[in-house]
């Protein structure tokens, strides 16, 4: 877990960095959303809202409080979706599709944070834009997991 958190740290960090012109303000890649995902579908419930607690402190040492309550907020909504997404498993939904709804929900999470942070609804409107760029988002993250997957099955195996 560990390990984990710190590729998450990292990634958080290298995906600030990385400015893609034309996304509009607040979106990113979600990087390090990856990190969660795996531990989501490999690692269990239990360090997969550990890590989204971790992450949110992170975000406070490195952004503040403001980030580190949207952070937390989309992480635990993000995690909540995606597990009870796989529990519902049995209509064979995909890791892409599960990882999209999952970002849908972690924009979702961090919307309704700032609606609690601006005491106002207003922010709301931002919903259309978070659900694409969730979509987009979500996609991507969800195509670098499938790839790197099957080293880290790799890697899993010469571990043991």
């Amino acid at each position: 877990m560990g390990l984990l958190f710190a590729v998450a740290v990292v990634l958080s960090y290298v995906e600030g960095m990385i400015v893609i012109p034309g996304l509009p303000p607040g979106v990113k890649l979600g990087l390090s959303n990856i990190v969660t995902m795996y531990c989501v579908f490999f690692l269990g419930t239990t360090n997969a809202y550990t890590l989204a607690v971790l992450k949110a402190l992170s975000v406070l040492l490195m952004r503040g409080p403001t980030g580190a309550l949207l952070s937390l907020l989309g992480g635990v909504v993000s995690v909540t979706v995606m597990l009870l997404l796989l529990r519902l498993r049995k209509q064979k939904l995909s890791y892409l599709v599960i990882s999209i709804l999952g970002a849908i929900g972690h924009n979702m999470g961090q919307l309704l944070g700032a609606s609690m942070l601006t005491g106002t609804t207003l922010t709301l409107y931002y919903f259309p834009i978070l659900i694409l760029s969730g979509i987009m988002m979500g996609f991507v993250t969800g195509l670098v997991l499938k790839t790197v997957l099957p080293a880290v099955e790799k890697l899993d195996r010469r571990l043991r």
